[in-house]
């Protein structure tokens, strides 16, 4: 009797057992989340791939990227290619404008304001110039031969004041905005007397000064 009453008891419990087997698995079956595809997620892999690729065309090479430290045109051949263009800046100090600016008090004395800026524009030239000394000071005592390059300064007329008109021309000439297609040279052909400079290719013709390169 104990051993009928026993084995009932375990058939009960095995029953229960396979009865909450069987509830678990159809709770996770139903609970399940089923996948959702979005088609608005985006794909970083395939996004990162796209955008490697496109690096990849935009690089060019070395020789087709031009750094001019001097100015303001493409390098030739390679004009349709991108091309950074930075003017070298001058560095001129106070003491130095002031220099340049009595430099052209004495020799555009008399002349347009345009002719004042043109004169401070060839000194600012030279400066960028490999030809000629690579500051304002040493290019306006600059001596060739037996003289000085100007002859403000042979004569003594550069010490004297400048006017504010000469200061202002040399500030506007510090902008770069207009350096006479590089004209290193300027002279008063009515009385230059050094034909050399005559030979110059003229650039511009300002009141009574011609500038050339």
């Amino acid at each position: 009797m104990k051993n009928t009453n026993m084995k009932k008891l375990i058939v009960a419990c095995v029953a229960a057992i396979s009865f909450i087997g069987l509830q678990n698995q159809t709770f996770a079956e139903t609970t399940e989340v089923p996948e959702v595809k979005d088609d608005n997620i985006v794909d970083t892999e395939q996004v990162k791939s796209e955008t490697n690729t496109i690096e990849e065309q935009l690089q060019l090479p070395e020789e087709e990227v031009s750094l001019s430290l001097h100015a303001s045109k493409p390098i030739e051949g390679i004009a349709s290619k991108t091309t950074i263009s930075l003017q070298k800046p001058i560095e001129v100090s106070n003491k130095e404008k002031d220099l340049l600016a009595r430099l052209v008090e004495a020799e555009a004395k008399g002349e347009s304001y345009a002719g004042k800026v043109a004169v401070a524009a060839v000194v600012l030239n030279r400066v960028e110039s490999s030809e000629f000394p690579d500051n304002v000071t040493d290019v306006v005592h600059e001596v060739v031969g037996n003289a000085y390059a100007f002859s403000p300064v042979q004569n003594g007329e550069i010490n004297k004041p400048a006017s504010a008109n000469s200061k202002k021309a040399v500030q506007d000439a510090l902008t770069r905005k207009d350096d006479l297609n590089g004209s290193i040279y300027f002279y008063n052909p009515e009385i230059a007397t050094d034909n050399w400079i005559r030979t110059r290719e003229v650039v511009k013709k300002i009141d009574n000064h011609v500038f050339a390169i």
